[in-house]
């Protein structure tokens, strides 16, 4: 159930934003409306509605773009509006054109992810790029999808597939989901290996390799609770020591040390080859974690192992204390 509160200015701009997902509110003054909370910080007005069996979920606006009252004052019509039965249209419009007009409206990524995905479009879905949308039958996904290699590719593009065709619907131009008769290709779940006995192995496996750049920037994995791609992109005009921060993100202690005993004499604090920074170090990375016997580990990993440990608290302070506390756990009182 959503936490229910009467929307004000001053709570919506001091709201505590979620360590991963998304939280949903509401308001008290105007049941209907809602706001989604996500981890970056990105507040958003939607309303609910059950329309053809169906629970969807109605965009209004993002806050503060969109004032407090307006959003109040536009439920009832964007309501009205989402009950109204959508015109099938005549016009008929290539697969390939229609994918460009769901990637612009409903795709919200990163630069690097919305880059990625368009790249397996255009590896897996280009069978269909010349047919009409209205025209793709069952078997014609089928076909598609089974010529995919690998299951957890096939149940992305699956998932992929029945999103594009629900915004077909929803923009008129199909009457039926044709990939909801398919059953979702099946993929064996990879077991994330990592125990915390296995954590101690993996930063005792580190400390012991020699590249002092690749050795530093591994231990940040561990101590600094943040992905790869934010960790080896670090610069050091982001970091404050003064207040133990990193942009707005508290350091632990044992980052703190680790960061101040680095040479701080360039741009990039991990720097990689030629100008840029670390990117992906998988060789390195293969023998630390071969020689901590944990083969299979990936450096996403230690990420989700450490914030699955985290007790995350919206106060910087106690979030600083309750990384120190996890720290001291694992590799102090060991």
């Amino acid at each position: 159930m959503a936490h229910q509160f009467f929307f004000n200015p001053y709570i919506l701009d001091n709201l505590t934003t979620p360590a991963r997902g998304f939280d949903v509110v509401q308001d008290i003054s105007e049941p209907r409306l809602r706001m989604y909370i996500t981890s970056r910080g990105v507040k958003t007005f939607f309303v609910r509605k059950r329309i053809n069996g169906r629970d969807r979920r109605v965009i209004i606006g993002k806050y503060p773009d969109v004032d407090i009252e307006d959003a109040r004052g536009a439920v009832a019509t964007v309501l009205e509006d989402a009950s109204k039965k959508v015109q099938i249209k005549r016009k008929k419009i290539l697969f390939r054109e229609f994918m460009q007009m769901y990637l612009k409206n409903r795709v919200h990524r990163s630069v690097g992810s919305y880059d990625k995905l368009v790249r397996s479009i255009n590896h897996h879905l280009t069978g269909l790029f010349d047919k009409n949308i209205s025209e793709i039958s069952v078997d014609d996904i089928q076909e598609t999808i089974d010529k995919i290699g690998g299951a957890a590719m096939a149940a992305r593009m699956h998932e992929l597939l029945q999103s594009v065709f629900r915004y077909a619907i929803d923009t008129g131009y199909v009457k039926n989901n044709p990939v909801l008769q398919l059953p979702k290709p099946e993929q064996n779940r990879r077991v994330r290996p990592l125990t915390k006995y296995g954590i101690r192995r993996l930063v005792e496996s580190i400390k012991n390799y020699s590249d002092t750049i690749m050795r530093d920037a591994f231990l940040m994995l561990v101590y600094g609770f943040a992905t790869k791609n934010q960790i080896f992109s670090m610069q050091w005009a982001d970091l404050d020591f003064n207040r133990d921060m990193w942009n707005e993100q508290p350091l632990s202690d044992m980052a703190v040390v680790l960061l101040q005993d680095m040479p701080q004499d360039g741009y990039w604090v991990f720097p990689g080859r030629g100008h840029g920074h670390l990117t992906d170090p998988r060789l390195a990375w293969s023998r630390v974690v071969t020689d901590a016997g944990i083969p299979n580990l990936t450096m996403d990993d230690v990420y989700k192992f450490m914030v699955r440990h985290l007790v995350w608290a919206g106060d910087k302070e106690d979030l600083r204390t309750n990384m120190n506390e996890l720290l001291e756990e694992l590799f102090i009182n060991e």
